[in-house]
Order: structure tokens, then C-alpha cells, then sequence
């Protein structure tokens, strides 16, 4: 098979990693890729949003299936653009992701399927926005409507700090992503990634892992994209995921389909594990980044069939995945200012050789320069994971790795895990 992987991510790598080792691949490009994925495959120089571009590559090279990693060609239409063309693609059309791209959409379609979520309020004007706050109680959860890569959600414990995040996204600081704000009410309890697989008429479950969206140890700073993720997440126990298929994820499949916006590609769950049982916190139209790098190191069976079949049809007919016994573990590094202004253009260095055992390295924001040093051109940089027999070894690996990097330019989390491994003591 010829494969197109659309993105330049440390999801994409990780993805790319996977589908490289498939008995079925004949030839694997990736457009645009990154440094590290240019050790795996071909890369061209598409963006990810140019959808002319990247279909003009897909007919290019013959393309038997196209694999969307980033939400943003998504939302610019390349899977429609592909289904025109009779290219199978493993991603959702452009409706069907509003799902992920307008969260007002999103909570709509959980009223009007019965989806348990948080209670929430919709506004365009800053006024009605503050009146609604002043009524409600702390914490404040307010999110940009659109997409914000990661950083449009802040979670306020006070009044003017939340009155302060809804002036901001009103006011532009996400452009046309914030021309609307999402306010809700604040769930306690423990988040979870919860993942499936959908042809448009089947679902099925495809792995969960638990991330880390604080920038800093302990949990605090501002909310990222994601600083690190495990898997398996102990919290999300079997009968609390048969929960979250029943009452979430085959609903939502079934909802869209009934609204004509059938769902192919992968539905990412952000589930709140809270004392009623898991509610919604969002839907995501992609593999969640970093929880994809965990996913992939776990998964034993061969990606590859479960990407033809979501974007082809026939899911119900292959038999479930099969995962690996251990642990997986990723720790991000990210540029020194990131989420607000990463500093790009530092040199990283990684270790020569085998990054250690049950370890890999996964780009996510770097590029060469001219000289074809390794240089950091995003806010997540690097993604260190690690296999391990359980998650303290897995960890204890990838902290391992991350100290064999030399990057001033860069910082990271040192307590990826905490929660699952306090948990794991206490037992």
C-alpha cells in the first residue's frame, strides 16, 4: 500500500513509526513530516491546510489510504476533497469534525443526543458573557469556540480572573477562534483520554491514556496542548469505559450518522471520571498529541488494517486490537516561553545511537537549519516515550532519555505519571 500522512507533529511521528512497521506498507510519504520522520519516510514540503496541495500529492503517488493527523486540515476540508477524488481517508469530513473545531456545535450535539456533559453558556457579547459568570460559581471553565491549539481554555478560580479570560478571547487574542466563548460549569474529578475508531456506522474502542495539560510540575502554570501523557490509565477501569461506549461514544457515532455527517477517523473522549460517572469535557476529531505517542508504543497489532477499515468501511469485521503488557510513558519537551511565546531557533542536541531500551524519540516542533543542526521551531519540541514493565519503570526510562538531550532552550515536567504512581503506592 501507498500511504500519504498528513503532518509534521510528534502525533504524526508516532503515527508514522507505527505505519512504517507494517508488513502491508509499499511506500509511506508524509507532507509536510519533520526531521525525524524523514528517518522513516518521504517527506514533502505540503502544509498540512493546503488541501489543493495535498490532494494533488495524494494522486501524485497513488495513494491507497491518507492518514490526517492535525485537526486544521480537517476543518479546511482535505477529507471531503479526498472522498471527491475516491481516495479513502482516515479523517472526518468537515462537518463531521465540528465535533472537535466549534466546541458551541459540540455542545449543542451532546443536548441534543442526551450526552451527559457540563452545563454551558455560548456568547458573543462580553457583557452577557460576565452576567452569566456573576450568576455562576468558581472554579470557571471558559474555552474559545474555535480551534486555539491547545491554549484556549482556561480554567479561572476567581472572578476577575475569569471575567479577564473571557475580555481576551472576545477581544481577539485567538482570532476568529474566539469570536465566541464557551463558558461552563467547572466538573471535579479525574480527565481521561478515551479513544475509538469509526467507519461511520461502527465504533470501536482503540485505547485510553491519561495527559498532563499543565505546563508545570504539580499541576500548575497555564494549560498547554499537553506536557505528557501514560497508558493504560488505571482510573478509567473497564467498566467505567463500557460506561463511556454506551453512553457516549455509540451515541455520538449514531447521532452523526442520523445527522447525515457520518464520522470517519478516530473520535478522541475527553472524559471527567466524576461521582455521577464519565461525562463529556470535549470531543476531539484526531488522535489526542501526546496520548497518540503512548498509544502507538503500546499497540501490538498492526495499525495499518484499523486506519483502512475506518476510512473504508468493514471495522466491525477485524478483531479488536491487541495491546502490549506494559506501560507507556511520553514526557515533552517544550521551547522556554511555550504556550504563550515559545522561543524558536535554540539548538537541541540528541544522543548518537539507541536512545536506551523500550525508548523512542519523537520529533514534534524542530526543523534543520542550513548547517543541519537540529534547531527548535514550535512550542512542543521533543517527545520522549518509553516502554516500560510498569509505569515506574517506564518512566524511570524516558527520564532517563530526556537527560541524555542537551537543549538549554528547552524544559519539561519532571512528575509525568504522579498521579497514576501516587495511586499505585497508596495501593
Amino acid at each position: 500500500m501507498n500511504i500519504l500522512l498528513v503532518g509534521s507533529g510528534g502525533r504524526e511521528h508516532a503515527l508514522a513509526w507505527k505505519i512504517a512497521r507494517s508488513p502491508l506498507l509499499t511506500r509511506l510519504v508524509c507532507a509536510p513530516g519533520n526531521p525525524g520522520m524523514a528517518a522513516l519516510a518521504e517527506t514533502r514540503p505540503v502544509a498540512a491546510a493546503d488541501v489543493a496541495g495535498q490532494l494533488a500529492l495524494a494522486l501524485e503517488i497513488g495513494a491507497d489510504l491518507v492518514v490526517v493527523g492535525p485537526e486544521a486540515a480537517l476543518e479546511a476540508g482535505l477529507a471531503d476533497a479526498l472522498e471527491s477524488h475516491g481516495v479513502p481517508c482516515f479523517g472526518a469530513s468537515a462537518k463531521a469534525a465540528r465535533i472537535e473545531t466549534s466546541k458551541a456545535f459540540m455542545k449543542a450535539f451532546a443536548t441534543r443526543h442526551s450526552l451527559p456533559t457540563a452545563a454551558y453558556g455560548v456568547f458573543e457579547d462580553a457583557a452577557q458573557a460576565r452576567a452569566f459568570l456573576a450568576a455562576s460559581t468558581p472554579p470557571y471553565v471558559i474555552k474559545a469556540d474555535g480551534l486555539a491549539a491547545g491554549k484556549g481554555v482556561v480554567i479561572a478560580d476567581d472572578l476577575v480572573e475569569a471575567e479577564a479570560a473571557v475580555d481576551a478571547c472576545l477581544g481577539g487574542r485567538f482570532g476568529a477562534a474566539g469570536a465566541r466563548v464557551i463558558i461552563e460549569e467547572f466538573m471535579a474529578g479525574e480527565e481521561v483520554s478515551l479513544f475509538a475508531l469509526s467507519d461511520g456506522e461502527t465504533a470501536v474502542l482503540f485505547g485510553a491514556a491519561q495527559d498532563h495539560k499543565r505546563a508545570f510540575d504539580g499541576d500548575t502554570g497555564p494549560n498547554t496542548g499537553g506536557m505528557g501523557a501514560y497508558a493504560p490509565a488505571p482510573a478509567l477501569t473497564a467498566a467505567l469505559e463500557a460506561t463511556a461506549l454506551d453512553r457516549l461514544i455509540d451515541p455520538a457515532v449514531r447521532g452523526l450518522a442520523a445527522e447525515e455527517t457520518p464520522y470517519r477517523g478516530v473520535l478522541y473522549a475527553g472524559l471527567m471520571l466524576t461521582a455521577e460517572g464519565p461525562r463529556l469535557v470535549e470531543f476531539n476529531a484526531r488522535f489526542g498529541d501526546p496520548e497518540c505517542q503512548v498509544l502507538m508504543m503500546r499497540l501490538q497489532s498492526d495499525v495499518v488494517p484499523y486506519l483502512l477499515a475506518a476510512a473504508r468501511g468493514g471495522l466491525a469485521a477485524l478483531p479488536p486490537p491487541v495491546w502490549r503488557d506494559e506501560a507507556a510513558i511520553c514526557v515533552v519537551l517544550a521551547a522556554e516561553g511555550y504556550p504563550d511565546a515559545p522561543q524558536t531557533g535554540s539548538v537541541i542536541t540528541l544522543p548518537q545511537g539507541d536512545p536506551g531500551e523500550g525508548v523512542a524519540i519523537f520529533h514534534a516542533g524542530t526543523t534543520r537549519r542550513a548547517d543541519g543542526a537540529l534547531i527548535a521551531a514550535g512550542g512542543r519540541v521533543i517527545n520522549v516515550c518509553a516502554l516500560g514493565a510498569d509505569l515506574a519503570e517506564a518512566r524511570r526510562r524516558a527520564y532517563a532519555a530526556v537527560d541524555g538531550i542537551d537543549w538549554p532552550g528547552g524544559f519539561h515536567r519532571r512528575d509525568i505519571g504522579w498521579r497514576a504512581l501516587a495511586s499505585e503506592r497508596a495501593r
